[in-house]
């Protein structure tokens, strides 16, 4: 069972505060005022702590690499959550950019994005997808099978230019919050074995076609919510490996290496990420002993932070409909309370048992605590939003709860299950409030219907 204070600082964005009212605000703006004017369920995002974790990311990895002799380029991961003002926001602190389809790369290209400072990633992208990104100028593209690369090179040739490219591997490596296995197992979908030297044989493919392909390096994804960084430790030992395997067999030295993302953020308190400096420098390290044990080069780097960014600064304010005691053993009342979105708006705990903490957003109360769950209002008994916590026993229909950490993976995985629309997306600062999607409505449902 989940344990918090009220608004416990490794938990919730920066912006938020109680007022002298009892009620919560972010940015001095009253969450019950938010609720009045735009409804719930609502998504809101701390931009001020948004933009402070995402220059953390870009300046800590920049110092922390320069120390070591190169650089670390820190693209976005936009499956996190994308829309244009966010890609916006992202381009003017020179952040650079990952994006895995088609409809992403047109978020991007709608906000401006540089092409050259866009990466795409995809174990399937499609003829149409791959001519999109080359049209764009992507700046790389990060190849996954060796079907990939014929569609490149021929699209490249069709084109008449020379399109960049990493290889995705498999390093071996499976790290998930503290834990990671150094031998993983490859049945999975993403990337070129290493041990099995598929991933050294399609390098060899992309450098039989120098004028239509420029081989940057390889590139590695180890998992999700990583609190350490013993996974990536190994990762890097083995990318190093077969880059400078490439600089004997061909004597091309590559330039470039990908470590991917993963980086954990706080969804309840008892959750320790480390800090960009700190994961900043013990990557730093990591790299430059692997490259000084080897005798290479020291490749310059980069990095494709998403949750780590996005995650910890967003927020879903609900509006609680029915609360309801439940006999959940002999000796256990659980209190279920059933708030105006779900699943639909966060499908996290549902697929993966995700734990988040929520807390009572329109008061405050000294009313005892009670074990309860709060749940969403879908047709299906696991939608279930925080699963256990202690919350006031007085809270009841018409309150609003707010849930925390719930920028990344939430709009981005959302759905209308049940025909239920999607809520908005706002940006809040303490100059005001903007829209940066708005609410769907059931004309939007409606508008895909046939005859």
């Amino acid at each position: 069972m989940t344990s918090a204070t009220r608004l416990d600082a490794h938990v919730w964005p920066s912006g938020l505060s109680e007022n002298a009212g009892g009620e919560l605000a972010l940015h001095g703006h009253p969450l019950s005022e938010l609720a009045t004017t735009y409804g719930t369920p609502a998504y809101l995002v701390d931009v001020p702590d948004l933009l402070a974790r995402a220059c953390a990311f870009r300046d800590e990895f920049r110092t922390a690499f320069e120390a070591i002799g190169t650089t670390c380029d820190v693209f976005y991961a936009g499956k996190a959550f994308l829309c244009s003002a966010l890609v916006r926001l992202l381009d003017a602190e020179g952040l650079s950019l990952d994006v895995c389809t088609s409809g992403e790369l047109a978020v991007a290209a709608k906000a401006g994005f540089p092409g050259e400072r866009t990466g795409m990633h995809g174990n399937n992208k499609s003829v149409a997808e791959i001519e999109a990104a080359v049209d764009h100028g992507i700046g790389r593209i990060i190849v996954d099978s060796m079907v990939e690369i014929d569609r490149v090179v021929a699209i490249a040739r069709s084109r008449g230019v020379r399109v960049g490219v990493m290889l995705r591997v498999k390093t071996g490596v499976e790290a998930h919050t503290h834990e990671f296995i150094a031998t993983a197992h490859e049945d999975q979908k993403f990337g070129f074995s290493l041990s099995g030297g598929q991933a050294a044989e399609a390098a060899g493919e992309v450098l039989r076609h120098p004028d239509e392909l420029q081989l940057l390096g390889f590139h590695s994804h180890i998992g999700s919510q990583i609190f350490d960084s013993d996974g990536f430790r190994v990762a890097a030992q083995r990318l190093i490996a077969i880059q400078l395997q490439i600089a004997q067999d061909y004597g091309v030295v590559l330039p470039e290496l990908d470590l991917g993302g993963g980086f954990g953020i706080a969804y309840v308190p008892e959750d320790e990420p480390l800090a960009p400096r700190e994961m900043a420098t013990q990557l730093a390290a990591i790299v430059q002993a692997a490259c000084e044990e080897t005798r290479t080069p020291v490749p310059r780097v980069s990095i494709e932070p998403g949750r780590a960014i996005i995650g910890p600064a967003g927020i879903t304010l609900y509006e609680v409909g029915t609360v309801k005691p439940v006999q959940a053993t002999d000796e256990l009342v659980r209190t279920y309370i059933s708030v105006d979105g779900g699943m639909s708006d966060n499908p996290r705990p549902a697929l993966y048992q995700a734990d988040y903490v929520a807390t009572l957003a329109n008061r405050r109360s000294e009313a005892q605590q009670t074990q309860s769950r709060v749940v969403g209002k879908h047709c299906e008994s696991g939608d279930i939003v925080v699963r256990d916590q202690q919350l006031p026993s007085d809270v009841q229909p018409g309150d609003l709860l707010a849930v925390a950490a719930t920028g990344a993976y939430c709009r981005a995985l959302s759905s209308q299950y049940n025909h239920v629309t999607r809520p908005p997306v706002l940006a809040v600062t303490p100059d005001g409030v903007r829209t940066w999607l708005r609410r769907e409505t059931i004309d939007d449902l409606l508008a895909l219907e046939g005859e």
